[in-house]
């Protein structure tokens, strides 16, 4: 188990598989085109559960038809283990809701 608190090199952010996500300035962020804006309020209301539930906030913009997400770890400058895991429960919440993430 990595250690929540630690900061992860590139590699081992790399090394996660996230599909979308890409690291920007000690961040990861993603894209998901919702399509209409119904769905990215219903996408940021199950990511806004699922954060409070982790104690852990990412930013977020919801515009029409998109939402972009960014996470870090403000508390120790960097990309952790509870941003993945963060990164993994909303690209389910996506999935769920027949939301692609956008690759570009």
């Amino acid at each position: 188990m990595t250690d929540p608190k630690q900061t992860l090199s590139p590699s081992e952010i790399d090394a996660a598989g996230l599909t979308g996500w890409r690291q920007v300035e000690g961040t990861i962020a993603a894209q998901f085109s919702t399509g209409d804006f119904a769905t990215g309020l219903d996408l940021v209301n199950r990511i806004g559960a699922s954060a409070e539930a982790a104690d852990h906030h990412p930013d977020l913009t919801l515009t029409y038809p998109s939402v972009g997400v960014t996470l870090s770890s403000h508390d120790v400058g960097g990309i952790t283990s509870r941003d993945l895991d963060l990164a993994r429960t909303i690209t389910e919440h996506a999935a769920t809701l027949g939301v692609s993430v956008d690759g570009s």
